[in-house]
């Protein structure tokens, strides 16, 4: 084969893998596309019918078969995972904004405590779901902040960072038992009461506070304790 037979035959494979890469460049856009997509019905079905709202609910609410989701998704435990990131993600951008416009460090936890609950009464039925043990994976404990999986361990770390940050750099980059361990025991207060609170709002409470109201109550209890509530004998 001479030199320009080699340069053409260079040229058409070249023209050809490009084809090839260009297809499969704009078949992944396509089904990520398609995959928000599904994520976003998904949440809505949610919102509507409730955290135990089944794969053939959100199917039939999507107007497709839920082989399409399981197509996309494996299973319910990964549809709750991708709808995880995307609310997380979410409460997590607000929550970041929320604490940069703090005055002090106590109005900063406030601020930050507020806009966690404020995102999730939005929706309690979507923080439900993406928080609810998987299927599969038996009954649902206690919240433990320390081994959250998946989208929801990863806030949380994101969130017990950012109280710990500060805490070391007031120290002098000290590791105090004080920077180690209180920022997870108040994550997880507030996790903990804050899904009792979201919970309560199903039921007839005339004493429920709203969110402000329990954002100030949680910030107390984690910066001045329960004593003075207490009124115990001096």
């Amino acid at each position: 084969m001479n030199t320009a037979s080699l340069i053409v035959t260079a040229t058409a494979d070249s023209a050809e893998e490009h084809s090839v890469d260009g297809r499969s460049a704009r078949w992944a856009s396509h089904r990520e596309q398609r995959r928000a997509e599904l994520i976003k019905v998904a949440r809505r079905a949610v919102h509507r019918l409730g955290p135990d709202a089944s794969m053939d609910d959100i199917a039939a609410a999507a107007g497709t078969s839920k082989s399409v989701f399981y197509r996309y998704f494996g299973d319910k435990a990964g549809l709750q995972q991708a709808v995880g990131e995307v609310v997380i993600g979410q409460m997590q951008g607000v929550i970041f904004s929320a604490i940069k416009t703090a005055r002090d460090p106590r109005n900063g936890l406030k601020n930050m405590v507020s806009a966690y609950l404020h995102m999730a009464e939005t929706s309690p039925n979507v923080y439900a779901f993406v928080t609810q043990a998987a299927p599969g994976q038996g009954v649902a404990k206690v919240p433990d902040i320390g081994h959250a999986g998946g989208a929801l361990g990863g806030f949380f770390d994101a969130i017990i960072e950012m109280v710990a940050a500060p805490m070391r750099e007031h120290f002098g980059g000290a590791e105090t038992p004080l920077a180690r361990y209180w920022p997870t025991a108040a994550i997880g207060l507030v996790r903990t009461a804050g899904e009792s609170w979201l919970d309560g709002a199903r039921e007839t409470q005339g004493n429920r506070p709203d969110a402000e109201e329990m954002a100030e109550q949680i910030t107390q209890w984690l910066f001045l304790g329960i004593e003075t509530q207490l009124n115990l004998p001096k």
